[in-house]
């Protein structure tokens, strides 16, 4: 290790997120690649078994040597570990409510459906009833989009003017299936934020390693 962070993660997934936070926290990190959505690539999954049960990535190993999953959960403690950086609203700011309550909606109401998108034959055994599940949780996913838009009123990010890890989740969740194009209809003032977040010059390096603007990356797949 570099001394730092041992992050487990892969090109376009969640753990993007994380490793956007590190580095705006200008914190150093080494990365295992594991791409755990590959079904023909299982050994993605066997890199990061030891460090998640689940097979899934983000998985981060602090430099206490102890493991970190959940990315909403590793995005809040990263900001909380870097205050400096000013990731997140501290404890006693008044945006703080708001900041954990839109992390775990993230997580919740949204990451979340991924599980059965990504692989619907965890819920529908009927490859006939397998469309059908994914579309219903594409619109799922849009709906929750819509929800958070109604109920934020965001500055320049999603809590104000000052970018947090909140703005870092969204802007790459925003990226997966239904994808942007979808996101931007139904949640436009929160697309305007991740176009800034995607135009960070601080990330101008960072994104096309890690989950670049190829043509039609907003478009479903």
């Amino acid at each position: 290790m570099s001394g730092g962070y041992l992050l487990y993660g892969d090109v376009g997934s969640g753990a993007v997120a994380v490793e956007a936070a590190l580095v705006l926290a200008r914190q150093p990190y080494d990365l295992i690649e594991a791409p755990t959505s590959e079904p023909d690539d299982p050994a993605g999954g066997d890199r990061v078994l030891a460090a998640n049960p689940l097979r899934q990535v983000p998985a981060l190993v602090l430099p206490s040597g102890e493991t970190m999953t959940e990315s909403a959960a590793i995005l809040i403690w990263l900001a909380e570990q870097h205050p400096e950086a000013g990731l997140a609203p501290a404890a006693g700011d008044p945006a703080r409510a708001a900041f954990l309550r839109w992390m775990a909606f993230v997580s919740a109401a949204i990451y979340s459906l991924y599980w059965v998108k990504d692989d619907p034959a965890r819920l529908a055994p009927d490859p006939a009833a397998q469309p059908a599940l994914v579309a219903r949780t594409l619109d799922r996913i849009s709906e929750c989009w819509g929800m958070m838009e109604a109920q934020v009123s965001p500055g320049r990010y999603i809590l104000g003017d000052r970018l947090t890890v909140l703005d870092l989740y969204v802007t790459v969740v925003s990226r997966f299936n239904p994808r942007r194009q979808r996101f931007y209809d139904v949640a436009p003032r929160l697309g305007e934020v991740v176009r800034r977040v995607d135009a960070d010059p601080r990330l101008a390096a960072f994104w096309p390693a890690r989950y670049p603007f190829d043509p039609g990356w907003d478009r479903p797949s």
